[in-house]
């Protein structure tokens, strides 16, 4: 999922979760993890928080402790709660995007599977009739290609 993760989720993620409630960095890198696919980076959390804050989207204050060292809390401003929305419509269209890309590639493995060409990734399909390929016209060995980079 990660080469697919739109650019810059963490920040979205972290701002819901500061809408939620306030928090320290550690108690939300751990929240963090059911809705990102990160790598567990509690440097990055940190970095995107200092980001969030330059950009006035979230604010910090220290808090001292009877029982260990004083711990930063972090908290949501009115423009990160305006951002936040914004964010949340934009990935609500992508979610659109996404369930009518994921449905249109449902039907075409379903009839690959009726059919019998379970496996078949290239053009070597058999006509339709009407002069097209039954395939989208991607080679597997494309889809390799762009992943490696070439």
């Amino acid at each position: 999922m990660a080469e697919l993760e739109p650019r810059n989720f963490l920040q979205p993620c972290l701002l819901l979760l500061l809408r939620e409630q306030a928090d320290h960095g550690y108690e939300l890198a751990a929240r963090l993890r059911p809705m990102h696919d990160g790598d567990g980076d509690a440097g990055g959390v940190y970095r995107a928080l200092r980001s969030l804050e330059r950009q006035g989207l979230v604010r910090s204050e220290w808090q001292t402790s009877d029982v260990g060292p004083a711990r930063r809390t972090y908290h949501m401003t009115a423009d990160g709660l305006a951002c936040l929305d914004a964010q949340a419509r934009g990935l609500e269209h992508i979610h659109e995007v996404l369930h009518v890309f994921l449905e249109r590639y449902a039907r075409v493995v379903a009839a690959d599977r009726l059919l019998g060409h379970e496996g078949v990734t290239d053009d070597r399909r058999p006509d339709r009739g009407d002069g097209r390929t039954r395939g989208n016209g991607v080679r597997a060995a494309q889809c390799a290609d762009r992943r490696a980079g070439l």
